[in-house]
């Protein structure tokens, strides 16, 4: 494993702590979760199932011996478990560029405890370096568009990708990220969209940010 793989897997396994026995777990989507599978394979936690948050995970999770519910089916989780393209000191996250956003979002939602992984890189003191993606029904895909760069986007249309919803993704460049929920309902708020990679009403519980030195956690409100 080359460093940067080193850092996920050290935060996966950080990660796992929170995994608990009896209850269905939520799992997202990146490289950093497909390492966290791998713990979850070789460890073996007594859980009666997953829920999965995209079609590559839940091929994932089934390859490694795990049942995968659907959400209406578990109810409310008590963990939800992923990654992120970016974390701020809030604890708020730009996710999706996996494209599996929505999807993460609704667990997110429907989860007590949303416990985050990165490596130190995904740090920043102000999201919006990393585009921004958004969910696009695809008949308001250039009316969105046009929105965006009225709230001082450059969107591009993420080209030869199609989210496991089926729907096209736009990812908005050239952003400073001031208020991230301000600009989270902001973009919700606009007709076509389908959800915004902006968690900010639902940021991460635990933050856990895998480093040379050792992984550092960081929780909601200190």
């Amino acid at each position: 494993m080359g460093k940067q793989d080193d850092l996920k897997r050290a935060a996966a396994e950080a990660a796992y702590e929170y995994v608990s026995d009896g209850e269905y777990l939520g799992v997202g989507t990146g490289s950093t979760v497909n390492h966290f599978i791998d713990v979850l394979a070789e460890r073996r936690p007594d859980i009666p199932g997953c829920v999965s948050s995209s079609k590559a995970t839940t091929e994932r999770l089934r390859a490694a011996g795990f049942d995968v519910v659907d959400l209406n089916s578990s109810g409310e989780l008590g963990v939800y478990i992923d990654g992120a393209d970016e974390a701020n000191e809030h604890l708020e996250l730009i996710k999706g560029g996996g494209g599996a956003l929505t999807r993460e979002k609704i667990i997110a939602g429907a989860s007590r405890t949303f416990v985050c992984m990165v490596d130190g890189s995904k740090r920043v003191d102000l999201l919006g370096r990393f585009p921004l993606p958004v969910e696009v029904i695809e008949m308001g895909r250039s009316s969105v568009a046009r929105a965006l760069v009225k709230l001082g986007g450059e969107p591009e249309l993420r080209s030869g990708f199609i989210s496991d919803n089926g729907h096209p993704i736009l990812d908005v460049f050239n952003l400073e990220i001031m208020n991230p929920i301000e600009l989270e309902d902001a973009i919700n708020a606009l007709p076509g969209v389908v959800t915004v990679g902006l968690f900010a009403r639902r940021p991460a519980d635990v933050l856990l940010v895998a480093a040379n030195s050792g992984v550092e956690t960081l929780k909601r409100g200190g």
